[in-house]
C-alpha cells in the first residue's frame, strides 16, 4: 500500500521536489486548480520561486451525482465533454446545458472572488507548471490543458500529486510532460490518497494567492 499523503501542503512539497528543474526560472509560472489545487501550487510556487495564479476550471457533475463528471468547463468557453459518461448514461443536450450556464456563473463569481479585477497571467511563450491535488476523471483538468493550449505557452507541464497511472499516460499525449509522485493502478478517489482533505475555501485561495504574489513583488 502507498503511503498516504499527511494534507495538501505535504503533497505540494513532495511535487515540488519532483520539479526542481523549473526552479529560479523567469519562464515558469504556475497555476493551480481552484480550489484544491492551490495550497498544492503554492507549496511547488515558494520552493520553485516562481510567480502563483491559478486556471479557472469547473467540473460538469451529473445532477444528483455531483462528483460524477460529465465533463469540464474552463474560462473562455472551452467545454470538455466526457462522451463515454454522457452516452452510457444517456445524459441529454438540454441537461448538459442547463450544468453548463450554473457552472458559468459560478466560475464568472470566482474570476472576481480570486481575481480581484486583475488580468489573467501572461500564458504566451512561459512554461506552465499546471497543478491539481489529483486526478480522477481527468475531465477538469483535459479543460484546463485545453484552454492553456490556445494561449500558447512555451511548455506545458501537468503536476499532481496523485493519478492513475493509466491517466498519466493518456496525459503524456497532451502536454509536454506529466509529473506526479504517486502512480496507483486503481485511484478509487482523490481523497483516499489524504489523510487530510478537507475543503479549501475561498477565502484560503485569496490568501495564498495574496502570500506568494506579494513575496514575488517584495523580490524585485
Amino acid at each position: 500500500m502507498l503511503q498516504r499523503f499527511r494534507n495538501r501542503t505535504m503533497a505540494g512539497k513532495l511535487l515540488a521536489a519532483k520539479l526542481t528543474e523549473y526552479a529560479n526560472r523567469p519562464d515558469v509560472l504556475v497555476l493551480g486548480l481552484p480550489r484544491g489545487g492551490v495550497p498544492v501550487a503554492f507549496e511547488v510556487a515558494e520552493a520553485l520561486d516562481a510567480p502563483l495564479d491559478i486556471c479557472l476550471v469547473r467540473k460538469l457533475g451529473l445532477p444528483g451525482h455531483k462528483e460524477l463528471a460529465m465533463g469540464a468547463l474552463a474560462m473562455g468557453g472551452v467545454r470538455v465533454i466526457n462522451e463515454n459518461i454522457v452516452d452510457s448514461l444517456r445524459i441529454s443536450q438540454q441537461i448538459i446545458e442547463q450544468v453548463t450556464a450554473v457552472e458559468m456563473r459560478e466560475l464568472e463569481r470566482r474570476n472576481r472572488t480570486y481575481r480581484d479585477n486583475r488580468p489573467p497571467p501572461e500564458v504566451k511563450n512561459h512554461t506552465i507548471l499546471l497543478v491539481d491535488d489529483g486526478i480522477a476523471t481527468g475531465a477538469t483538468i483535459r479543460a484546463a490543458i485545453a484552454t492553456l493550449k490556445q494561449q500558447q505557452p512555451q511548455e506545458l507541464v501537468v503536476a499532481v500529486p496523485v493519478a492513475a497511472a493509466a491517466t498519466c499516460q493518456e496525459l503524456q499525449a497532451e502536454v509536454d510532460k506529466v509529473v506526479c509522485v504517486m502512480t496507483p493502478e486503481d485511484l478509487y478517489a482523490i481523497g483516499i490518497w489524504y489523510e487530510n482533505f478537507e475543503q479549501t475555501t475561498d477565502a484560503e485561495v485569496c490568501q495564498l494567492l495574496s502570500e506568494r504574489n506579494l513575496l514575488i513583488t517584495n523580490d524585485l
